[in-house]
């Protein structure tokens, strides 16, 4: 254990001491990222009952998590963002006074850790030596957290070199606040304390984030949505730069050309799928460079440059399959985390949407015996997950780890729409683009939300759960970068839809790798090349523009799938509308004129 700080840095060990004498923990441990390490607590993990070993032969390194039932996921009603002002946090974020918030929460924290280990986790989001990068530091008593922090970050003492004596961090406070009386132990369960005792707080002013309560995910891996999107959003309006809850990925043409390309969408439109993409069209290739997030900065030659700042996926396992992504199975199938997936009779994992039948008997994830053919409720909950190295990656770029940063060619926003939103289309300029962005929904059923078939929920930048500030003042970021920038070198903006259906239901577009044959339209277009058409809301494939050899899609279909279809439309203007009424007089002037244009093209056709 190393108890004692391995750093001179005043400022860091004052603040981990002040937490040690609230938190009052039997233990004390400084991280130091090492495969020992590592190892030494999956062991101490798999002794207490809390993780089991899975099949070496079949997953080697792998380990299986259940959590506590009422912690499964992001808790956005228990998410804070606790602005000095409340305007500041916007009308899309839950706000809390700072001062009333922490007086609350320091006095969960009071020995909070007792019976426990409290671990210093130094981490860096983005390769350590890159002006791109930040550095943080987790305060937590979960070794699950340590575990996939070491995963999802870079852990250890090259990042306390890296901090210095006096360098800048983003200081991060966990407890799964539950704490042990002397000689009491976990009994093999999930610690974490009840839903209204759990709080996932961010404090932009101070660059402070507090998390109590929750052990799992976002709530408490808190390099993930807390530092890298949150928190770190304000830095970048503050700072200049962007950072976004964007995959990117690497697009070689068969003749070598290298373009790489970022990409938003809200939950359940393809996002990790598209990043580790088999295209379909021969001589064109996909690599990942990240999943979930991108960190953009301009380089001195005034291109927009663009890190992951993670260095693991946490990815839904539900869903993920041969399939949908045969990736992102080969990247999990070794020295990786999965937390609520099936267990079965010898020790693998198994889940719904996996593309094989479930073998036999199994244990659920809620540690009960669960048969397909007598079970009333899932094997996996539907939000498990698998924590993997981005390095097992078959399809990882050989410069995903590139300090400065690749060049990002094109910006995709999307959303699950079954009608009005053609395939693909490209904005006129930067500002019509980010109006595009601004706008980015996903029509959801009545099944999945308990809300009216057609109504759509509105995600702009697939930012709406992290940006840590007002969205109106992030508009105004997003245009205020563009119009400084060279426009000639700003990334081109698309939307991106396949998700359209005809009135019977039926899917026009098969999505998957045949979303290779837009990428290749958006390659060519980033060159001014590829036929194009001005429409009414943006440049459009001109007729046999999208690659169709040898894809099953009637002239039709693709037809439909390139229209404009006016009485949608129509009732798309007025949700904007409506959508923009939200943000009150910090919409940016620029977007509401781009609403006002688009109605008077649309109305000229």
């Amino acid at each position: 254990m190393n108890e004692k700080p391995i750093t001179r840095h005043k400022k860091l060990i004052a603040w981990v001491e002040e937490w040690i004498r609230i938190c009052q923990p039997d233990n004390v441990h400084w991280c130091d990222g090492s495969q020992e390490e590592y190892d030494h607590l999956v062991k101490e993990e798999i002794a207490c009952g809390v993780a089991k070993k899975l099949n070496e032969k079949k997953r080697p390194d792998c380990i299986l998590y259940r959590s506590d039932p009422s912690d499964v996921a992001r808790v956005e009603n228990r998410t804070y963002i606790a602005s000095e002002k409340q305007e500041d946090a916007g009308p899309t974020n839950n706000w809390i006074d700072p001062k009333a918030l922490k007086k609350t929460m320091l006095d969960l924290y009071k020995g909070s850790m007792k019976g426990r280990t409290f671990y210093v986790i130094p981490f860096s989001m983005g390769p350590i030596d890159s002006p791109i990068a930040k550095i943080g530091i987790e305060i937590t008593d979960s070794r699950y957290v340590v575990l996939n922090m070491q995963i999802m970050t870079r852990v250890g003492t090259k990042v306390l070199e890296a901090l210095g004596e006096d360098g800048e961090f983003v200081p991060c406070m966990h407890s799964v606040g539950k704490p042990l009386a002397r000689g009491e132990s976990d009994h093999g369960l999930w610690p974490c304390a009840p839903l209204d005792k759990k709080y996932i707080s961010h404090f932009p002013e101070t660059r402070e984030i507090w998390s109590y309560g929750s052990g799992y995910g976002g709530n408490a891996l808190l390099g993930k949505k807390c530092l890298a999107l949150r928190i770190a959003s304000v830095q970048a309006r503050d700072e200049g730069w962007l950072a976004e809850h964007m995959l990117i990925l690497k697009l070689t043409s068969p003749e070598g050309k290298v373009k790489y390309i970022t990409g938003a969408f809200p939950s359940a439109c393809g996002k990790t799928n598209l990043a580790m993409l088999i295209p379909t069209i021969p001589g064109w290739q996909v690599e990942t460079i990240g999943d979930d997030i991108a960190w953009m900065k301009f380089g001195k030659d005034g291109r927009l440059y663009a890190i992951n700042p993670e260095a693991g996926f946490f990815g839904v396992a539900t869903g993920t399959s041969e399939e949908s992504n045969p990736n992102a199975m080969r990247a999990c199938d070794r020295e990786t985390i999965f937390t609520n997936v099936g267990l079965t009779k010898d020790n693998d994992i198994w889940w719904e949407g996996m593309g094989m039948d479930a073998p036999g008997k199994l244990i659920d994830w809620k540690g009960n015996e669960w048969e397909a053919s007598t079970a009333t409720a899932p094997a996996a909950h539907p939000n498990s997950r698998f924590t993997a190295r981005a390095k097992n990656c078959p399809v990882i770029a050989p410069e995903w780890e590139d300090p400065k940063g690749v060049p990002i060619s094109a910006f995709l926003f999307g959303g699950r729409r079954p009608s009005a939103i053609p395939l693909v289309y490209q904005s006129f300029d930067w500002i019509h683009g980010v109006f595009m962005a601004s706008c980015i929904g996903s029509e959801i059923t009545a099944a999945a939300l308990d809300l009216k078939i057609g109504t759509v929920r509105r995600d702009p930048m697939a930012m709406i759960p992290f940006c840590g500030y007002h969205m109106g003042d992030y508009f105004k970021h997003w245009i205020k970068l563009g119009t400084k920038a060279d426009a000639n070198k700003l990334p081109k903006i698309f939307s991106v839809n396949w998700f359209r259906k005809t009135r019977e239901g039926k899917w026009l577009w098969p999505g998957y790798g045949e979303n290779s044959r837009v990428l290749k339209w958006v390659f060519e277009r980033c060159d001014d090349e590829g036929s194009a058409v001005k429409t009414p809301i943006g440049y459009m494939p001109a007729p046999n523009a999208i690659d169709t050899t040898g894809l099953n899609v009637s002239a039709d279909d693709m037809k439909q799938l390139l229209s404009i279809d006016r009485e949608g439309w129509a009732r798309e203007i007025e949700m904007i509308r409506e959508h923009y009424a939200r943000f009150g007089n910090r919409l940016p002037e620029e977007l509401s004129d781009q609403l006002i244009a688009l109605e008077a093209r649309l109305k000229k056709v």
